[in-house]
């Protein structure tokens, strides 16, 4: 008896060896991980992945932390502090103009259509854009939708002089226009629409006018690296990005599981209200025609570069980039398992 049980235990720590060798406990590469706000619903893909092992499975430990704004997660990547991250494309663009030596590059895009938004109060004398003149526009200076109103005024023929754009913090500015101390706000719509609408706002007093729908071509949130650690680390930014897609894919699948990824991390988030965040931001910003036809993660040449020249409309380029210069796609996964399933 005590022979068999030394087999069985002598077989067990083979495997067991076996096992190591193949998931090395050493070989497991650390990324800091910065989001561009707080834990809330569109922030599951990320957090689904960790949670589901998949970053380990990749040689990963990843550790996924919020963030106060978009300009705090490039910053946190640049500096290196922070490996890689998650912030608006055209925001970055115009930052790594004006900072060109800065180590950090886009290389996975998420919101293939970006979720900027003017969100206004219909009792306040709002039915098409050119109404916010004479009016009072709350913009938080670090807001990645606050920087896309110049080009929103321009392609809608807004005098931006009449509109009186007051800089309002990211925690006040939803409360402040629930309480009526502005008229209208710059926002993600997933992430303000529910806010307000929550604050005891009644929905048919509310307009969402989505900058996507009124001319902008951008692209919005992209996965960002920071480049230092992508020359020394490849296989782990590739390794991190396939974790990823598969926590996308699951969390689109079935978007009710994935949300508790979300609420295990946030104790003051309602699963009801963050589900509802999370499928506005599948419905209109991630599951477009153009990623149902060409997968995730991938950029259309063509219309980056219409992007682009609508940013050189309001923003001085010091040297103009190229979609190529925008946005890396060379550590992306295969175009076949970025399909849609």
């Amino acid at each position: 008896m005590a022979l068999r049980d030394s087999r069985v235990i002598g077989a067990g720590l083979v495997v067991t060896a076996v096992m190591l060798l193949a998931h090395p406990v050493a070989a497991q590469t650390v990324l800091r991980f910065t989001l561009d706000g707080p834990y809330e619903g569109p922030a599951a893909p990320y957090l689904v992945a960790q949670d589901k092992g998949y970053y380990q499975r990749e040689g990963l430990t990843v550790r996924i932390e919020p963030a106060s704004n978009a300009f705090e997660a490039i910053t946190r990547v640049a500096s290196g502090t922070f490996q890689m991250g998650v912030a608006d494309l055209n925001l970055l663009t115009q930052w790594r103009d004006e900072n060109p030596n800065a180590p950090v590059k886009p290389i996975f895009i998420v919101y293939n259509l970006a979720p900027y938004a003017i969100i206004a109060r219909k009792s306040r004398g709002f039915a098409v854009p050119t109404d916010l003149e004479d009016k009072r526009l709350g913009a938080p200076a670090a807001s990645a939708s606050g920087a896309q109103w110049p080009l929103f005024a321009k392609l809608n023929d807004i005098d931006p002089t009449k509109v009186k754009v007051e800089t309002v913090g990211i925690p006040v500015r939803d409360p402040m226009l629930a309480a009526g101390q502005i008229d209208a706000i710059t926002s993600f719509a997933f992430r303000s629409y529910i806010d307000i609408r929550e604050r005891g706002v009644p929905v048919n007093d509310l307009l969402v006018w989505r900058m996507a729908d009124f001319g902008l071509q951008g692209y919005g949130n992209a996965i960002i690296v920071n480049t230092k650690f992508a020359a020394d680390n490849p296989q782990a930014v590739s390794g991190f990005l396939s974790a990823f897609l598969r926590g996308l894919k699951d969390t689109v699948a079935d978007p009710p599981a994935a949300v508790a990824s979300v609420i295990q991390r946030n104790e003051f988030a309602k699963p009801e209200v963050e589900l509802e965040r999370l499928r506005m931001a599948i419905r209109e910003n991630i599951l477009t025609p153009e990623v149902r036809a060409k997968g995730y993660g991938g950029v259309n040449p063509q219309r980056l570069q219409a992007a682009i020249d609508q940013q050189a409309l309001v923003f001085k380029f010091k040297a103009k980039p190229t979609p190529a210069q925008v946005f890396d796609a060379s550590m992306l996964p295969p175009a076949d398992q970025r399909m849609l399933n």
